[in-house]
């Protein structure tokens, strides 16, 4: 077989390296006409497991593709960050290549029991907390997927004991096959990527896709508040699909995990366990609650014993850029929510603070509405600094529903430098935006280290 591997990105890096570790003939391609190919070449063959001759079997292209070019080639591993519907995926299609990706790739060559989580927010969160519940009971863990480490570039290290846990992000589902993880979970839904997507339907789909290969021997962990996730329950029980492990923050529930007070509580064949109270952990907000839930679901679908599980949660801190608690400075505490990438992740940490809120947002537009962020404001944000390619829409929103305690920054600096003196004592600084962080910056990560070192640079001042 001979693959060419679509995206130069550390998905389609670690896509080549397993394929040239298993020998298979690798070509590399990346419309960036700015890489250098050689220099690319160089970079993944230099890796621990690169096998002799490696060299032999991989090429880089780089820039325009033509037929011509994939002329013998037999399947396309497309990373992530690629559309279906782009003109690259034109030529591939007329070329007759099968079309597979770097996570059902690496699928294909992972042993050991798998858990996959996705979902519109929390994803990072409960895949770092489930890996670090997986890695207090078995050493041999992996966390893997969209949280910043390949898939592919641990499925060879596997072995039958391995545990893996993956977050999933809906472009990955594009590409799922026979992807079978033992327990899947999805948090939540509500819209995000539509600019992708194109509709809210298409969306959800390759979210229930997590779940499409799962038999009645598996689980499926779902969130029970949110319809259309109780809906997708409904019907993959009627199907007699995996089993649904249901968790709840607003409601109790007869089956599963839900909030009593401050108590989080299983409730199983009758009976009914309180497992922890939240204000014995680290994190905060209702959303983490959720996140909560979900994990300790789904440790203990993968019957991992319920004192580490609880343990875990107890020690876990908040991962970073999630409602990261940075520094407090004259008495304001300063949150780093950068990834609040859209309107639902950033109204959960809203509502994460208990007072007076100055509130940076905007950003790259993804085709989101800003009603029911705005209105989640809720007499909490004082003033909302505006940024990005989103300001002008955001702030029709704010207008429309009366809100009109907002201004425009140009820079990320001024807009530091508005909260610094607008913030009240007492209360918090928030970046959470709402939007995705490209045009001003390379990624979320880039967005939230330097709302840190803004901040910190302040005690030294």
């Amino acid at each position: 077989m001979k693959y060419m591997v679509a995206g130069a990105g550390i998905s389609g890096i670690s896509a080549a390296r397993l394929l040239l570790e298993l020998k298979e003939t690798v070509m590399l391609y990346d419309g960036n006409v700015k890489l250098d190919g050689d220099e690319l070449k160089n970079k993944i063959l230099d890796f621990e497991y690169a096998p002799q001759g490696a060299g032999e079997l991989l090429c880089v292209h780089i820039g325009e593709l033509s037929s011509s070019d994939l002329d013998g080639f037999d399947v396309c591993v497309l990373s992530p960050g690629i559309p279906q519907d782009s003109p690259f995926m034109d030529v591939v299609r007329a070329c007759g290549l099968k079309v597979t990706g770097e996570v059902e790739l690496a699928y294909l060559h992972t042993k050991g029991r798998i858990a996959a989580i996705t979902g519109t927010n929390g994803k990072t969160t409960t895949t770092t907390l489930v890996g670090e519940i997986f890695k207090n009971y078995n050493p041999d863990t992996f966390t893997v997927g969209n949280i910043g480490i390949p898939f592919a570039q641990t499925a060879l290290r596997t072995g039958e004991n391995s545990l893996t846990v993956i977050e999933i992000s809906s472009f990955m589902m594009e590409t799922a096959e026979e992807f079978h993880p033992q327990v899947s979970a999805i948090l939540n839904i509500t819209p995000d990527h539509l600019n992708r997507h194109k509709t809210m339907e298409c969306y959800i789909s390759m979210k229930e896709r997590i779940a499409a290969r799962q038999t009645e021997n598996d689980f499926c962990v779902l969130n029970h508040a949110d319809p259309v996730l109780r809906e997708f329950g409904e019907r993959l029980m009627a199907q007699h699909g995996p089993q649904v492990v249901w968790f709840d923050s607003a409601q109790e529930l007869d089956k599963g995990y839900f909030m009593r007070g401050d108590d989080i509580v299983r409730a199983a064949d009758g009976s009914e366990e309180v497992l922890m109270n939240v204000n014995d952990m680290n994190l905060i907000g209702v959303h983490n609650y959720e996140n909560v839930m979900a994990a300790i679901a789904i440790a203990a679908s993968m019957d991992i014993p319920m004192d580490i599980i609880i343990d875990t949660v107890k020690s876990f801190k908040a991962v970073e850029h999630r409602i990261e608690f940075v520094e407090e400075i004259d008495g304001v505490k300063y949150y780093n929510d950068s990834k609040g990438t859209n309107p639902d992740a950033a109204i959960r940490a809203i509502r994460a603070m208990k007072s007076p809120t100055v509130l940076i947002g905007g950003g790259y537009d993804k085709g989101s509405e800003y009603d029911e962020w705005i209105e989640a404001f809720d007499g909490k944000v004082i003033k909302l600094v505006l940024i990005g390619q989103t300001r002008q829409k955001i702030a029709e929103c704010c207008d429309k529903h009366g809100f009109t305690d907002y201004v425009f920054a140009d820079t990320f600096e001024e807009a530091m430098d508005i909260c610094f003196k607008s913030a009240v004592k007492g209360g918090n600084v928030l970046l959470s935006p709402a939007c995705a962080s490209w045009g001003m910056f390379d990624n979320y990560e880039q967005r939230g280290r330097i709302f840190k070192e803004i901040v910190r640079s302040r005690l030294t001042e």
